[in-house]
């Protein structure tokens, strides 16, 4: 009973070395090694090379536009594609993201305050407060004279 079960193992690990071997990312990988290498892999091996390698393939993105450029004579090609992103970060990603998102959210805030000053600023002029006398930045005569006509 037991050695039935061992021929049974071994004849469904064979099934599944053949099978990841048959995988064409796998094979597009083995063709590209020595024969000696190639046959060296468990079904282990195979099944790890086979996630890493599937994480790198681009599967369908929200936003995906792929085109072509002619430059004299020669074609170029461009990718651009965005969605959720459902990998896990490395620690260098992780920085870069968080920096990133500071400059992003600085610029916001920067943007933002500035806005709120001109805001105020138009205002004040509106309402003929003058806080330095025969002093002006000039935004008012300019947005008298080029928004409201």
């Amino acid at each position: 009973m037991m050695q039935h079960f061992d021929h049974d193992l071994e004849r469904e690990n064979n099934q599944a070395r053949s099978l990841l071997r048959e995988d064409p990312a796998i094979r597009s990988l083995l063709e590209r090694m020595p024969d000696s290498v190639q046959h060296s892999f468990t079904e282990e091996q195979l099944a790890n090379l086979r996630v890493a390698l599937g994480a790198r393939s681009w599967g369908k993105h929200q936003i995906d536009f792929r085109s072509t450029i002619s430059f004299f004579s020669y074609r170029y090609y461009y990718v651009f594609v965005a969605g959720r992103n459902r990998r896990e970060l490395s620690r260098s990603e992780k920085r870069r993201n968080l920096l990133i998102q500071s400059l992003l959210m600085s610029g916001f805030l920067t943007f933002c305050s500035l806005m709120g000053l001109l805001l105020l600023y138009l205002i004040k002029s509106a309402m003929g407060i003058d806080l330095f006398p025969n002093f002006s930045l000039g935004i008012w005569s300019w947005f008298k004279e080029n928004i409201l006509g």
